[in-house]
């Protein structure tokens, strides 16, 4: 989410923002979300390319495909992408080759170096060669596009996660009133996952909290956990509790953030926007302007209750997983210090960094995240 929320200052925000909030409702990306994120968006050919190329990057995968070839796109139903679900040949991938058709690589941003193309170890010697990717705060699951393609590429198998009132999950933000509502499509994964079948684990921002929240309720199902600059708590605490930590000393957060009050004004925020003049610099501050420009029609408001929402996480289930941090050096919006602090209250079994990452690292710093990931599934 790259976001902070603090209650005190909620009422403050509001009335100086008075005028600019708005109120979302239940549509998803591309056909209404929050008027804050639509209203900007331009019919100009050029602006309309960056979306669809990007856009198509994350979904357009052979199962969103039915057999006639015709794209399958319910926007009502499709609550989650999942990739790379065909088998693939356990032999390391020989330079320039791919699975998949080679339209959907043609762009220079999707390609992976070659050195992380051509892998000398055989997946099946993986404890896990099957991501599941979590998005953070106001994300969606489109964030990960080149993530995606980058760990296809190396014979992954990749899921990503559109949280409720996410990306194209067509739920109001502002009704959702709990953590295990907004994670449901995430346990409905895990519920549906195969006995036995284990997954790497990966939650940005606001996602952290969702990882561990499914941690504990899945624990045989996850080998290994990785909080890419994301919200790690220890049992009692609240996402809040963190991102109360960022606001205090973050005055480009405190004035980006906007917080929406669906059930009226003497009742606590439903949902946190941020301020487009100010995300950029916020959460994509080494991000490229085609990134941007996609995040800026898909983004939609944060659910304010889960934020709210103390963990209960146990030694037994949360504590069995092993966990991975990977910090992000230029962060804005979750600053390398509040990184540390969750660091070293609940020290991961190893943290990594990665130096020019903004808020987020999928974009700045693409080829660097998927190096580190891999990486990171290698560990015995």
């Amino acid at each position: 989410m790259g976001s902070c929320f603090s209650v005190d200052n909620a009422k403050s925000s509001e009335k100086k923002r008075r005028s600019e909030r708005i109120t979302t409702n239940s549509s998803a990306v591309g056909g209404g979300g929050s008027s804050l994120w639509t209203k900007i968006r331009s019919c100009g050919k050029e602006e309309n390319l960056i979306h669809e190329q990007a856009f198509a990057a994350a979904i357009l995968y052979q199962h969103l495909h039915n057999g006639s070839g015709r794209m399958s796109f319910d926007r009502s139903t499709s609550s989650r992408y999942s990739f790379g679900n065909s088998r693939r040949s356990t032999q390391a991938l020989p330079r320039n080759s791919s699975s998949r058709a080679r339209s959907l690589t043609h762009d220079p941003m999707l390609q992976p170096p070659h050195h992380l193309v051509n892998q000398d170890s055989k997946m099946e010697n993986l404890e896990t060669n099957h991501f599941v990717l979590v998005h953070g705060g106001g994300f969606g699951a489109w964030c990960w596009y080149k993530t995606i393609a980058f760990l296809e590429e190396c014979g992954y198998k990749v899921t990503a996660i559109d949280l409720t009132g996410s990306g194209i999950h067509s739920f109001d933000t502002n009704r959702i009133t709990s953590l295990a509502q907004y994670v449901k499509p995430l346990t409905d994964f895990f519920e549906k996952l195969a006995d036995g079948e284990k997954v790497v684990l990966v939650g940005h921002d606001l996602g952290g909290a969702c990882i561990s929240y499914a941690m504990e309720l899945f624990p045989s199902k996850v080998s290994k956990s990785v909080f890419v600059a994301a919200v790690m708590l220890t049992s009692g605490q609240s996402s809040l509790d963190i991102f109360s930590e960022k606001v205090e000393s973050n005055d480009l957060m405190r004035q980006a953030q906007v917080f929406l009050y669906d059930n009226g004004d003497s009742h606590p925020p439903t949902a946190i926007n941020y301020d487009r003049s100010l995300s950029k610099e916020l959460l994509f501050n080494q991000s490229s302007a085609k990134d941007v420009a996609l995040a800026s029609v898909s983004m939609r408001p944060i659910p304010f209750s889960p934020v709210l929402e103390k963990l209960t996480l146990s030694e037994k289930k949360h504590g069995c997983v092993r966990r991975f941090y990977i910090e992000t050096i230029e962060d804005k919006a979750m600053p390398s210090s509040v990184q540390r602090n969750m660091i070293a209250n609940s020290p991961p079994e190893q943290v990594f960094s990665l130096k020019g990452a903004d808020h987020s690292p999928f974009f700045s710093k693409p080829q660097a995240l998927h190096k580190l990931l891999v990486e990171i599934s290698k560990i015995p």
